[in-house]
């Protein structure tokens, strides 16, 4: 059984600070489950181009409002507490924190080792 307290990580590897956001990982890869679970805060202004080429991710709003641009399509998708969005087609989109800061639960598959931070493209690398 794995447990922990969020407060635990600030001072460890799985604790990742941006100029875009913050990540707390709470699963990571050498838990063995195969995903990565995070907790991410966006504040409230902030953009983020991302583009996960190599992992599949989903997002749950469990605070704060924003929006999530589809590339591909032009179409924009609004989050609010209890929305959650999947990117299953490894989709280039465009994130976006616009009523307070955006707290959203994370799940990546395959899992990150913890200490990653978005390459270029804006996505993980393969690992």
């Amino acid at each position: 059984m794995i447990v922990r307290h969020i407060d635990d990580l600030r001072n460890t590897e799985q604790f990742v600070s941006t100029d875009k956001f913050t990540s707390t990982r709470l699963i990571i890869k050498a838990d063995g489950m195969g995903y990565s679970v995070h907790h991410t805060l966006v504040q409230e202004g902030t953009e983020i181009p991302c583009h996960y080429k190599d992992h599949l991710e989903t997002n749950y709003c469990i605070a704060g409002e924003g929006e999530v641009l589809d590339v591909e399509t032009g179409a924009v998708h609004q989050i609010r507490i209890g929305t959650m969005y999947a990117l299953n087609k490894h989709d280039e989109h465009v994130l976006r924190a616009t009523k307070g800061t955006l707290h959203l639960i994370c799940v990546f598959n395959p899992a990150l080792a913890g200490a990653e931070r978005h390459n270029p493209d804006g996505g993980y690398d393969a690992g």
